[in-house]
């Protein structure tokens, strides 16, 4: 408020970030220039992970569960009567309660309606932002206090509310909500220690858009305890990083591609913060070996491409195991083709420590052409270490010729450790 005035105001802290609006974050900032600001939110907008990502901000990850939890059980289907009505007898049947998600004030009333034709035992209510808060508390009393099997409600319940005996959400219309919406509500079941369901249904033979297919297939995949960060994450390639000099929370940067902007935004803030930007050197790789991502191993062509961009970022060893970890946790075991294109890219890695500038395979036979930052004397160590394998070029740039064994790209890999190491 306008009217509040802070006599020494030291820190800024922003529960739920997702909920605010960027115009009502920067006024909270304007209170004082210097303060400083802790944001927490399961599922970050697109906009502010970017800017921890790229280091406008700092960024903690908290991914241990509490005690006795269980990962909620996701199912993404069609609108079934029969599912969903299993799925409320089951929940009722074990004396938990249920939230049915109706995201439409004109007709949650006749909503409610139809299920108590379907459950004419059950205790249904309903609670929707128009009402009144004395009837909202109400409502919520009487759900914590067990006398409402099935509260059907809109995104009012989306944060905020703590009751362990409500254990099924259905979601109408899921397809409509966004994946950080879908995150949070799917957060209101699994509060306790027995295991909770989630039912994200769309109508019948309606043909979803490529977003609404994504957004669905990403809150499917990632289930586990710590998996907000990753959400945060897939929300971030749907719907873009946002404007970070204006006032749109998403948004794509059409003008020079999202990787160059990233690129051209990690040199400004590193020139701000007084750090030099690293000339990155492309390395041309030319072997023959199948290298690419199967369509029967990642089906859908946005995860290829997602994986492929992980690939290309490969920079460090580190970076390595993490993208081959992810593939094995993700799609599972890791087909030829994949590997040897995670080879390569490691291959690219340790060629740029190594003062290699070319990788080219002729036969039986690898050449390593140096960029003219190569260290000799390691050059000279491997021709008496490989005798008869490796010897060096003769021609005006400097080289080592390697008649290599199978594996090929695996021997590649421990030659180059040793020219860098």
């Amino acid at each position: 408020q306008k009217d509040v005035k802070f006599k020494n105001l030291g820190l800024l802290i922003i529960d739920e970030e997702q909920r605010f609006g960027v115009d009502d974050k920067e006024r909270l900032k304007e209170i004082k220039t210097n303060v400083d600001v802790l944001t927490l939110s399961a599922t970050p907008i697109p906009r502010t992970l970017h800017m921890a990502m790229v280091g406008l901000r700092d960024l903690s990850v908290l991914t241990e569960p509490p005690r006795d939890r269980y990962p909620v059980q996701t199912f993404v289907l069609e609108k079934n009567d029969a599912v969903l009505r299993n799925a409320i007898e089951r929940e009722m049947a074990r004396g938990g309660q249920v939230y049915y998600l109706f995201n439409r004030v004109e007709g949650i009333e006749h909503k409610a309606v139809q299920l108590k034709e379907m459950f004419p035992d059950a205790n249904i209510a309903v609670a929707h932002g128009k009402m009144s808060e004395a009837q909202l508390e109400q409502i919520m009393m009487s759900l914590m206090e067990g006398e409402v099997d099935i509260l059907v409600c809109t995104t009012i319940v989306e944060t905020g509310l703590d009751v362990a005996n409500v254990n099924t959400i259905i979601i109408e219309n899921a397809d409509r909500l966004g994946l950080s919406q879908l995150y949070q509500l799917r957060g209101r079941v699994g509060r306790s220690n027995r295991l909770a369901y989630a039912y994200l249904t769309y109508e019948r033979s309606k043909v979803l858009d490529a977003t609404a297919q994504k957004r669905l297939q990403a809150i499917k995949e990632f289930t586990e305890f710590g998996a907000g960060f990753k959400i945060a994450m897939r929300d971030l390639e749907i719907r873009g990083a946002g404007n970070l000099l204006g006032k749109e929370q998403h948004g794509n940067m059409n003008l020079v591609g999202y990787d160059m902007y990233c690129m051209l935004l990690e040199e400004a803030v590193n020139n701000v913060k007084g750090i030099e930007t690293p000339t990155g050197r492309e390395v041309l790789v030319e072997l023959q070996a199948d290298a690419y991502i199967p369509e029967d191993y990642i089906e859908f062509e946005w995860q290829r491409v997602e994986m492929y961009k992980k690939i290309s970022a490969i920079e460090k060893d580190e970076d390595y195991y993490d993208v081959t970890d992810e593939f094995i946790d993700r799609f599972g075991d890791i087909p030829r083709p994949v590997m040897n294109l995670l080879d390569v890219a490691y291959i690219k890695c340790l060629c740029r420590r190594a003062g290699i500038g070319e990788v080219v395979q002729k036969g039986d036979t690898v050449e390593f052409i140096s960029d003219g930052s190569a260290d000799g004397q390691r050059a000279v160590e491997l021709v008496n270490e490989y005798k008869g394998r490796i010897r060096l070029g003769t021609g005006d740039v400097p080289s080592l010729k390697y008649r290599f064994e199978q594996p090929m790209l695996s021997n590649i890999k421990i030659v180059l450790q040793k020219l860098a190491k």
